[in-house]
């Protein structure tokens, strides 16, 4: 797998955090598709999509909890969940033999 870069790391939990872009991940609520170069676009776009999807799985494989928020969300909230899953994680990995 190429290289890619967690937002944030919570690398002795095993959280890996990533605050995506709504043009550039797709949102459902706010992604837009520009006229100019439309099919270009678009791939590129699916590309990003597409890739976010393949490095979820890759951490998750590897035993990381992923957390993924749009950069419309609330950052309270968002810091509230980020902070729950890093709670419930080092829980766990107490928990473990």
């Amino acid at each position: 797998m190429p290289r890619r870069t967690i937002d944030i790391a919570f690398p002795g939990a095993k959280v890996a955090v990533f605050l995506d872009g709504c043009f550039w991940h797709g949102c459902p609520q706010h992604a837009t598709s520009p006229k100019a170069n439309a099919d270009w676009w678009r791939q590129k776009l699916d590309r990003n999509v597409a890739r976010d999807r393949e490095t979820n799985e890759h951490l998750v494989e590897a035993g990381w909890t992923v957390l993924r928020f749009w950069e419309h969300q609330n950052p309270a909230t968002v810091a509230a969940d980020v902070a729950a899953a890093v709670a419930v994680a080092r829980a766990a990995r107490l928990r473990r033999p």
